[in-house]
């Protein structure tokens, strides 16, 4: 069963509401008017009991009752919808002005509603002389059947003005709404319209209403993430190609080479040991992008141990010292700190950025780790002199694949071009941050982890 829209929900809702609210002021209505018309008769029969009791005033037995029944009569006749039965205090019926009134008239004084025959009477009872304990009793029957009428005409027209409203809300309701909703199925033939090569398509904020603008920035900054990832997805399916056709040629043509005739053992093993580089190079490359695909799924679960970053940052610049010393760049290390992290995760992340920095410090240069335990967190800051990185350069550091120097070797088993970006993914993973500075002289990279990450 197909699904109602949500214009006909609310033309559904809005002709509801004028229903109940029309229904409701109906009732009060037919209400009000239904006491108004019991005020009225009352003040209609008080009256008649002043004038009958006035005319009636001393005939306490049947004998003087006799004597002004004429009058009775004659005062009764002036009015037709009107009916009066006297009854004596024995209980004996003394006069109808009436024939055929109903034997069993409600005794009890004061007003009730009586129906009989098919027509409505409103029945007053009271004493001929309150006064007196075995007064005679008038009860006075007034026909209401005009008012009956009146009121089941205010009846039907009430439903009527209730079907009426409810239609023409429900009619009114589903063109404001459709009307309202444009904005909405704007937004779905953008989303519709979304493809690989259509991504740059934006909704225009201004002219969304107020309800939708913060829903249509949303989907704007929802596409503009969509093309981000899309354009790096794109650049990045580019870099592998890019980066595993050098070696994956260098294979093929040196293996081809070494099958082009019989060789001497030695030859073929020194082929194989070439064939082994390029390999151990492409599977270091898989290996580093499983990392960083784990990383993008949040499959990065570091252990936690209680860490000295002083002591891990002196046995990973003992560690570079050889490189360092040939290159003739002094490496330093400067404050100390504790974390609790993952250790081979932390030394990895480090090492990417030591190495980074020896590449790129000129001799007689200088390579520093600073250590801070700051009051927000820990900071650990790699940096090194040098020529430093231009403005626009410093946003695409952590790109996988990307590097900052112009002279790209393809296929280096050095320098793929994911280190940062491993190394941004183990910082993320441990809840800091890293961002690149670059100026008077040196480049630093500058890591943010909370003291109990």
């Amino acid at each position: 069963m197909r699904r109602l829209s949500l214009s006909g929900r609310l033309a559904l809702l809005f002709a509801a509401c004028t229903a109940v609210v029309s229904l409701f002021a109906g009732v009060l209505f037919n209400r009000a008017s239904e006491t108004h018309f019991i005020e009225l008769d009352q003040q209609l029969l008080d009256g008649k009991l002043i004038a009958l009791r006035s005319a009636l005033a001393g005939a306490d037995d049947p004998r003087l009752f006799a004597e002004r029944k004429t009058r009775l009569q004659d005062e009764m006749g002036h009015q037709p919808d009107l009916a009066l039965r006297v009854r004596g205090a024995d209980g004996r019926v003394w006069f109808d002005s009436a024939a055929n009134l109903p034997d069993d008239l409600p005794t009890q004084s004061g007003l009730r509603s009586l129906q009989k025959a098919g027509t409505a009477y409103r029945v007053y009872s009271a004493a001929l002389a309150p006064d007196k304990a075995d007064s005679a009793q008038l009860i006075l029957m007034l026909d209401i059947t005009h008012h009956q009428h009146f009121l089941q005409r205010m009846q039907h027209l009430i439903w009527l003005t209730v079907s009426l409203s409810a239609l023409a809300t429900a009619l009114l309701g589903a063109w404001a709404a459709r009307s309202g909703l444009r904005p909405l199925r704007r937004m779905s033939d953008v989303a519709a319209g979304v493809s690989a090569t259509s991504l740059t398509q934006r909704l225009p904020e201004d002219q969304m209403p107020t309800e939708l603008a913060d829903l249509a920035r949303t989907f704007n900054a929802m596409l503009g993430r969509l093309d981000d990832s899309f354009q790096r997805l794109s650049a990045f399916s580019a870099d592998i190609a890019h980066e595993l056709r050098t070696p994956l040629s260098n294979l093929l043509t040196h293996t081809q080479v070494t099958l082009t005739r019989p060789r001497d053992l030695e030859d073929y093993r020194e082929a194989l040991h070439s064939n082994l580089e390029e390999l151990q190079w492409m599977a270091q490359l898989v290996n580093d992008m499983l990392y960083l695909a784990k990383a993008d799924h949040g499959l990065l679960t570091p252990k936690r141990e209680p860490l000295q970053l002083a002591e891990e940052a002196d046995l990973l610049l003992e560690f570079f010292a050889p490189l360092a010393e040939e290159a003739h760049v002094k490496l330093t290390r400067l404050g100390s700190a504790n974390l609790s992290g993952d250790r081979s995760m932390l030394r990895r992340a480090l090492s990417n950025l030591l190495d980074n920095a020896l590449r790129f410090t000129p001799p007689n240069g200088e390579v520093q780790v600073r250590i801070a335990d700051e009051p927000k967190g820990l900071s650990l800051t790699v940096e090194n002199s040098g020529d430093g990185i231009s403005e626009d350069l410093l946003p695409r550091l952590f790109d996988r694949f990307y590097r900052a120097d112009p002279a790209r070797h393809e296929g280096s088993s050095e320098h793929a071009g994911l280190g940062l970006a491993i190394t941004q993914s183990i910082i993320r993973a441990h809840g800091g941050t890293i961002r690149c500075e670059s100026g008077q002289g040196w480049t630093r990279f500058l890591m943010e982890l909370p003291a109990k990450s």
